[in-house]
Formats: structure tokens, C-alpha cells, sequence
């Protein structure tokens, strides 16, 4: 027995959206704090995103984007300050 109806492809596409958006924040976000957690949660998301076929692909390019920058940023910190975090 289904308590809740069954996902329709409208449903589905607007959660893979909700995906792409919340990489690029997280992404964004990342830049700035957490990148460790950020970043990789941000290409994940992406990824799925884009896997899945979102709308937004652009914004789940970017976020991707953004996710690998928060790792490549948290290296040069931890290049620069021989620690595995960093802070301003």
C-alpha cells in the first residue's frame, strides 16, 4: 500500500534542478568556509544533476566547477600554510 503518490517526471525534474542549484550555492559557499565538506558535497551534486539530465545545466556546471575550485583553493592554503586548514 503507497501512502504517497507515485514521483512524476515533473517531480523528478525538479528535484534534479534543486540539485544543480544547491551545488552552486554549496559550491559558492565553499569557497569561503568548509571547503573540505563543501567542495566534494558540490561535485557530487553536480554530478547527479547532470547524470540525471536537470534543466539548470549551467548552474550544475558551475557548481561543479566551484566544487573542484574549493579543493583547489583548501591545497594552495595548505601548500602556503603546511596545516589542514586555513583561515583569514
Amino acid at each position: 500500500m503507497h501512502l504517497t503518490a507515485p514521483a512524476t517526471r515533473r517531480t523528478a525534474a525538479r528535484d534534479t534542478d534543486g540539485m544543480a542549484v544547491a551545488s552552486f550555492i554549496l559550491g559558492l559557499l565553499g569557497l569561503l568556509v568548509l571547503n573540505l565538506f563543501l567542495g566534494p558535497i558540490a561535485i557530487v551534486l553536480a554530478g547527479v544533476a547532470l547524470w540525471r539530465g536537470t534543466t539548470r545545466r549551467g548552474r550544475a556546471l558551475l557548481g561543479l566547477t566551484l566544487g573542484i575550485a574549493d579543493l583547489v583553493v583548501l591545497l594552495a592554503f595548505m601548500q602556503a600554510d603546511h596545516t589542514v586548514s586555513w583561515s583569514f
